[in-house]
């Protein structure tokens, strides 16, 4: 028996499957966000920003993330079922969809 497992990055904002997308990093009054993005809706989201970038001071800056794209996540990426199982049969509380956050990832990759 052959098993093929699949693995699709959904657009956050939207829920749409990304075919070609990217992960876009941002900060906001002091908190750092991670959003997966479709080309579409990242392009929207800088324009967004364009008149606030501009009109703000540079306080410096750190070295950028690596830039990821669907294909270089869909590589590495875990089983998000299996992770989620796992979480929910070892006490963690974790929705059925959306990230799951980087301490039960975490968890999870120290178990296995």
């Amino acid at each position: 028996m052959a098993k093929k497992q699949i693995t699709q990055l959904i657009d956050d904002l939207d829920g749409t499957v990304i075919d070609d997308g990217t992960t876009i990093h941002f900060s906001l009054e002091g908190r750092a966000y991670e959003i997966d993005l479709s080309e579409d809706n990242a392009s929207k989201l800088r324009a967004a920003f364009e008149p606030f970038v501009a009109a703000g001071r540079t306080l410096g800056s750190a070295p950028a993330p690596a830039r990821r794209t669907t294909k270089a996540r869909s590589a590495s990426a875990r089983d998000l079922g299996d992770v989620r199982a796992w979480a929910e049969s070892n006490g963690y509380s974790i929705n059925s969809r959306g990230r799951i956050s980087a301490a039960v990832l975490e968890a999870y990759d120290a178990a296995h």
